[in-house]
C-alpha cells in the first residue's frame, strides 16, 4: 500500500516499521536505492561530515556561511530534535508532512523492488530518509548540500556521495559496539568518508586517532588540513561564533577550513563566512532560554567526550552566576550516563533524573546508581512534563536559579517540544538513528 490515501499518522507508522527493523550497516543497499531513483546524490555538490561530536554544529556553520554567500543550501542531519522533517532542510526550511508523504509514496515502489531481490536488500529507515534528502536537494535546485553521517562513516548510508570536501570533526568513544572499542578503530570508521584526491579537514582529535586519519588521507592522496596546525592552542586565535563554548570555536575553525577548500567559484569570502558564523541556528547546544527571568540552558552532551566539554561550560556558568545550577538530565546507557553524572555532580546543587522516551534509555535505578557517592545535593526522580508544565514555564527551582537540561539529544527534543509547541508534536518514536 502506498502513501496515497493515507494520513500522516499512517505514514509515520510505515516509517516506524522500517526503523523497528533495526540498523544494518553497509552501503550496498544505499547504492542500489540511489540507482533506482536516478542517483540524485550526484546532482548537487556536497560537503560530507563525520565525527563523534560536533558534526551537527559544524554542518550548521558551513550551511550558514554558504547561505550568507547567496547559495541555496541543503542540510541533512540526524537525529531530529522534535519533528522528522528537521533532518532534511533547504535554506533551513524543514520537510513538511506533505513532502514526507509524497516521498514515501515515491520511494515505496523502489524499496519494494529492492526487497524482492532479498531480505537484506530492503532499505532501512535511515536509508529511506537519506534518499529523501538527496531527492529534495536535487529538486529544490540546491547549489550545495551539507551531509552529516548518521553513524560511523565508512559503512554509513550517506557515504555514497562524492564530496568536494570531507570533514572529521572529533573522535571519542561512542557507539563502541558498532564502531570498535578503541579510538584508532573508531577513527578508521570515520576516515572511511575520505575520497581519493579530495581534501579532508581534521578537527581536534587525540593522537591515536590523528595517526589513523593521516594514514587514510595519505593512502587516498587527499590533502589534509588540521585545525590544530592551522589555529594552534590559543582559543583567541579561533573564529568567533554565536554558539557558546570554546568547543564551538573549535567547530567554527573546522567549518572555516572546510569552506576554504571548496572550489574557488563556490568559496564564500571572509565576510560571508563571518556573517554565517555569527548567526548559526543550532538548538540544544548550550542554548540559553529566558523563561520569565529564569535562565534555562539546553545542552546535548550525550557521551564521554561531550561530558568533558560540559565540565568546562558548567564551571564557567557557576563563575558567571555565582551559584551552582539545578541540572535536569537523562542518558542512553551507563557508558554515557556515568561520565555525564560524574561531571554534573561536581557542579550542581541539585540533580533531576529523567528517563528519555527511548528504548535504550537508562532507567531511574541505573541513573541513581551512577551518582557519585558523597554527592551532597538532592537527587530527584522527575519527568519532562513536570519540569516544563507548559510553554515558557519551568517548575524547577526559584527565580534566582539557573536550570541546565543536559544529556541525551532525545531529552533535549522532549524539552523543546514542551517549551515551543509551535514546533509541532514530537516524533520521538522516529528519533533514534
Amino acid at each position: 500500500m502506498t502513501a496515497r490515501g493515507r494520513d500522516y499518522a499512517a505514514v509515520q507508522e510505515y516509517l516506524f516499521g522500517l526503523k523497528a527493523a533495526g540498523v544494518r550497516f553497509g552501503i550496498d543497499r544505499m547504492r542500489l536505492l540511489a540507482a533506482e531513483i536516478g542517483h540524485p546524490e550526484a546532482a548537487v555538490p556536497c560537503v560530507h561530515l563525520a565525527g563523534t561530536n560536533g558534526k551537527g554544529s559544524v554542518a550548521a556553520m558551513i550551511e550558514s556561511a554558504l547561505r550568507a554567500a547567496g547559495r541555496r543550501v541543503g542540510l541533512y542531519t540526524s537525529p531530529h530534535l522534535v519533528r522528522l522533517g528537521e533532518r532534511v532542510q533547504v535554506d533551513r526550511r524543514p520537510l513538511t508532512e506533505a513532502e514526507i508523504m509524497a516521498y514515501v509514496d515515491e520511494l515505496q515502489p523502489a524499496a519494494g523492488r529492492l526487497a524482492a531481490l532479498g531480505v537484506d536488500e530492503a532499505p532501512t529507515f535511515f536509508e529511506f530518509m537519506t534518499a529523501m534528502a538527496f531527492l529534495q536537494f536535487q529538486r529544490r535546485g540546491c547549489d550545495w548540500s551539507v551531509i552529516e553521517c548518521g553513524l560511523g562513516g565508512r559503512l554509513d548510508a550517506t557515504n555514497v556521495v562524492d564530496p568536494a570536501v570531507s570533514v572529521i570533526t572529533s573522535i571519542g568513544l561512542d557507539h563502541t559496539d558498532m564502531l570498535g572499542g578503541t579510538l584508532a578503530q573508531i577513527a578508521g570508521e570515520k576516515a572511511g568518508i575520505i575520497k581519493p584526491g579530495r581534501p579532508v579537514v581534521m578537527g581536534r582529535v587525540p593522537p591515536e586517532a590523528e595517526a589513523v586519519i593521516r594514514k587514510a588521507a595519505a593512502e587516498c592522496g587527499s590533502p589534509l588540513f588540521s585545525v590544530a596546525e592551522e589555529f594552534g592552542e590559543d582559543i583567541a586565535a579561533y573564529p568567533p561564533t554565536n554558539l557558546a563554548g570554546d568547543y564551538q570555536r573549535w567547530n567554527a575553525a573546522a567549518a572555516v577550513l572546510a569552506l576554504r577548500q571548496l572550489p574557488p567559484a563556490a568559496r564564500p569570502d571572509a565576510a560571508a563566512i563571518a556573517r554565517g558564523l555569527s548567526r548559526v541556528d543550532w538548538p540544544g547546544r548550550w542554548q540559553r532560554v529566558n523563561l520569565g527571568g529564569r535562565l534555562v540552558v539546553l545542552d546535548a552532551s550525550h557521551n564521554p567526550e561531550g561530558a568533558a566539554m560540559l565540565e568546562r561550560n558548567l564551571a564557567a556558568l557557576v563563575r558567571e552566576t555565582g551559584r551552582p545550577p539545578i541540572v535536569v538530565t537523562g542518558a542512553l546507557g551507563a557508558m554515557r550516563a556515568g561520565p555525564l553524572l560524574a561531571v554534573i555532580c561536581r557542579h550542581a546543587r541539585e540533580v533531576r533524573l529523567i528517563v528519555p522516551q527511548q528504548a535504550r534509555a537508562s532507567g531511574y535505578a541505573e541513573l541513581e546508581s551512577l551518582v557519585p557517592p558523597g554527592f551532597p545535593g538532592k537527587v530527584v526522580r522527575d519527568t519532562i512534563e513536570a519540569v516544563f508544565p507548559g510553554p515558557g514555564r519551568c517548575a524547577v527551582g526559584g527565580p534566582e536559579d539557573t536550570v541546565v537540561v543536559t544529556g541525551s539529544i532525545y531529552l533535549l527534543g522532549e524539552a523543546l517540544a514542551r517549551l515551543e509547541p509551535a514546533r509541532g508534536a514530537g516524533e520521538g518514536r522516529l528519533q533514534d538513528f
